[in-house]
């Protein structure tokens, strides 16, 4: 397996993936224009994230984002992880837990890299389980949004 950024190629596997993972996480129908225009931003602009993949056999099979979070406190950079996703026949692999090592050697060979955060659904727990396995702990925040 290939863990690798992404490029503009890999622009429809993205976006189907975050499709995908709407409907099986919130059952929710995302519009397909608007999330191709949203793949397509963070591919052409990395100052709103980084996508990296994972490919076997020339087939992408997991992705997941970064995007970035300033801390004054650390005087550094924290990478968030969100819309990851791994195709169901590849989950349970080590698909995502090679693109989380491939996040976290970034993070541990960049000194303005300081962490790594990210959130899971509280009902998700073989999502905690994964995040837990690989080191991760709950933090003492809560996360609160408001979302247009």
């Amino acid at each position: 397996m290939l863990v690798r950024k992404a490029k503009s190629n890999d622009l429809d596997s993205i976006t189907e993936f975050q499709r995908v993972m709407a409907r099986e996480t919130e059952n929710i129908e995302l519009e397909h224009s608007t999330v191709y225009r949203g793949v397509s931003a963070v591919l052409e602009d990395a100052t709103k994230g980084q996508y990296y993949v994972a490919e076997k056999d020339g087939k992408v099979i997991g992705s997941l984002l970064t995007t970035f979070e300033w801390s004054d406190w650390r005087n550094g950079t924290v990478l968030w992880i969100q819309s990851v996703y791994v195709v169901p026949e590849f989950r349970r692999t080590g698909v995502y837990s090679s693109l989380y090592a491939h996040v976290k050697n970034r993070v541990l060979h960049n000194p303005d890299l300081k962490g790594i955060r990210l959130y899971a659904d509280k009902s998700n727990e073989a999502a905690q389980k994964v995040y837990r396995k690989l080191g991760m702990t709950p933090d003492h925040y809560l996360t609160f949004e408001w979302l247009k």
